[in-house]
C-alpha cells in the first residue's frame, strides 16, 4: 500500500513542479510564444507524469481519499507563488490554506 501513497505524493509534487512551470512560462508576450517556451513545456510534461502518477495511487486508494489530498498542491503552490512570484499571502491565503490542511488531516485518518 507505500507505494500508492509514495505515487501520490510524487504526483502531487509533480503537479506543483508543473505549476509554477507554467506560471513561469506566462511571462511570454503572447499565447504562442508561451506555448513554445521550455518552461510551459516542462510544465505540461509534469502535468502528465502527475496524471500518470494519479493513476497508479488509483489503484490502490479509493478516490474519496486520493483526490482531496492532491489539494495539498493548491496551498503549496499558493506559497510558493508567494516567495517565488510575489503574489499575495495575507490573512484570507492563510485561512484557505489552513481549511485545506485540515481537510486533508481528516480525510487520511483511518
Amino acid at each position: 500500500m507505500t507505494i500508492y501513497y509514495v505515487a501520490l505524493g510524487i504526483g502531487i509534487l509533480a503537479g506543483i513542479g508543473g505549476q509554477i512551470l507554467l506560471k513561469v512560462g506566462a511571462s511570454a508576450p503572447d499565447f504562442v510564444s508561451q506555448l513554445t517556451r521550455p518552461s510551459t513545456i516542462a510544465g505540461l510534461a509534469l502535468y502528465g507524469s502527475a496524471a500518470f502518477l494519479y493513476i497508479v495511487a488509483l489503484r490502490k486508494i479509493p478516490v474519496s481519499v486520493a483526490f482531496p489530498s492532491v489539494s495539498l498542491s493548491y496551498a503549496i503552490v499558493a506559497v510558493a507563488g508567494h516567495f517565488m512570484f510575489g503574489e499575495p499571502f495575507g490573512l484570507k491565503q492563510i485561512g484557505g490554506i489552513a481549511l485545506i490542511m485540515g481537510g486533508v488531516v481528516l480525510i487520511n485518518q483511518t
